[in-house]
């Protein structure tokens, strides 16, 4: 089944920001002390924002057209919020936070604002909000949809490292090294692009975490004129959450976090977790290829006999890529990307089993697409600064730096995690290693004592936050705050999986302010 380009277009955009929802976590240096002043926040309290029509997204936003009208005509509306650089001087140097939003339709029975956030670190709101707004239009008859670009991403002061030519050679790189030669390719590259990061960035580097973010959120919340922040968060967007309801326990309002992090998970934990979550995802797709018998083109009649297929195929590519996309070459490493990002929802097994199997006879452009999308690269060569606002969230974030050789001692673990996704996570620990700015914390603390409940959604079959880390969670914030929802299905997020008892209770908690029973289930 060829891929139509329209289809292709889909991948490239509406994926984009979920596929780079599992890399989690954020922080910085001065987070974590409060304002020294108070001078500076009522000015910046007092703000009026001024809201106009939504220009098309900038490049680093990831291109495309202006967002269309929202269903019935009313258009979307943006703004900047000026906010502090460093969070302990407030009476300092600011910068400017992009803002989208779509008013509710029902004024009179307005609850206040909704604040998304879909995920990364790295991800636009300013355009993914437009991009599933169908699929929250029931919440916009009571609350103005609002997201953002968090610093550092997108139209807020982005972080950008390398050029689109350097990064279409640095993300064709071997990512998984076989000998001493091509370690030391990789420990090159790695600090030419750190030190990309650090030139572009300069003095904002270290205050793009996510204590930072959470208290731009709180400074929106105000500006928004909300008395309390009623807060949407998927994948990363939980990890932020939490952080706000630990810092502004009073202040949060109804709440939802989709697809959670693991708040006690370190930078080693969370990416075995991803890679035993990756693999599970695998497994689903590979044993749904066997119960579709003779309908799958993959060979092999077991699970074991496909996932060895998918195994052969990126062995071959480490040996020699094949044709891409023009003049690209799919690489291994792309390959392997393009795997995962086709394993955060089941609506795209399609083309990852079209995808392998073109890849067999020697086509790489459809696996190049899905790796495109992942990596943020548009079909005109230019890419949005998503994963280069990931690694400077999570490095500015995490304490923990471990060198090529740490890196390579762990992966006996990570092979035994995932036969298919362990190489390539185990190396992915010395991402940090030549970071230029020191990281904040081990694990983020979420506790929230006196916060009102949060609704926290697990999904079973999630590869990129694994369950397990919505009941950490919910333990995390404490009792009487976390509430667990879990839903019985594939891909990454539940809300979005198209399970109406997962948008019911959400809705009902939202909209009314009914909260489910902790510990129901949705199949």
């Amino acid at each position: 089944m060829p891929i139509s380009a329209a289809q292709r277009a889909a991948l490239l955009t509406a994926t984009t920001v979920l596929l780079a929802a599992g890399c989690s976590d954020g922080g910085d240096k001065a987070e974590g002390t409060q304002p020294s002043g108070t001078a500076g926040l009522s000015a910046l309290a007092a703000q009026k924002l001024s809201w106009s029509p939504c220009p098309a997204p900038s490049a680093a936003e990831g291109g495309g057209p202006a967002p269309s009208p929202l269903p019935g005509g009313a258009t979307w509306e943006c703004s900047f919020l000026q906010t502090p650089l460093d969070w302990s001087v407030p009476d300092g140097e600011t910068i400017e936070l992009a803002l989208i939003r779509a008013r509710a339709r029902d004024q009179d029975r307005r609850i206040g604002s909704l604040v998304f956030n879909f995920g990364g670190p790295g991800g636009s709101g300013v355009t993914a909000l437009p991009g599933f707004a169908n699929e929250y239009e029931a919440l916009r008859g009571r609350y103005d949809l609002v997201s953002f670009d968090p610093r550092g991403v997108g139209r807020s002061d982005p972080v950008e490292c390398l050029t689109d030519k350097e990064l279409d050679a640095y993300y064709a790189l071997d990512f998984t090294p076989d000998d001493e030669a091509e370690e030391r390719t990789l420990s090159d590259a790695q600090k030419r692009y750190a030190a990309g990061c650090e030139k572009d960035a300069g003095p904002a580097l270290p205050h793009v975490g996510t204590e930072n973010a959470a208290r731009d959120m709180d400074l929106m919340r105000q500006v928004l004129g909300d008395d309390k922040l009623h807060y949407f968060g998927i994948s990363y967007g939980t990890e932020l959450g939490g952080v706000y309801a630990h810092l502004f326990p009073k202040n949060v309002g109804r709440a939802v976090f989709d697809a959670v992090v693991d708040p006690d998970a370190g930078v080693e934990e969370g990416a075995l977790g991803q890679a035993k979550g990756f693999q599970l995802a695998l497994d689903n797709f590979a044993q749904d290829c066997v119960d579709r018998g003779d309908a799958c083109t993959l060979p092999g009649s077991t699970v074991a006999e496909i996932e060895a297929f998918v195994i052969d195929v990126l062995a071959s590519l480490d040996k020699e890529p094949i044709a891409g996309i023009g003049d690209r070459k799919l690489t291994q490493t792309q390959a392997t990307n393009g795997i995962a990002q086709a394993l955060y929802s089941k609506e795209f097994w399609t083309y990852l089993e079209q995808g392998l199997s073109d890849a067999e006879g020697g086509d790489g452009a459809l696996l190049l697409t899905l790796s495109d999308s992942m990596n943020g690269r548009g079909q005109n060569g230019s890419y949005s600064n998503i994963q280069a606002a990931n690694a400077a969230i999570n490095c500015v974030d995490f304490k923990e730096r471990y060198t090529l050789g740490q890196a390579k001692e762990r992966l006996p673990q990570f092979r035994e995690a995932s036969p298919v996704f362990g190489d390539f996570m185990g190396w992915a620990l010395s991402s940090c290693s030549q970071w230029p700015v020191p990281g904040t914390w081990e694990h983020p603390d979420v506790s929230a004592p006196g916060a009102a409940p949060i609704l926290v959604v697990g999904n079973t079959g999630d590869p990129a936050t694994p369950y397990e880390g919505a009941r950490s969670m919910v333990k995390a914030l404490g009792d009487g705050v976390g509430v667990e929802l879990t839903y019985e299905g594939e891909g990454h997020g539940a809300y979005n999986s198209g399970s109406a008892c997962v948008k019911k209770a959400v809705d009902a908690y939202l909209l009314d302010g009914k909260v489910p029973v902790s510990g129901t289930v949705c199949k």
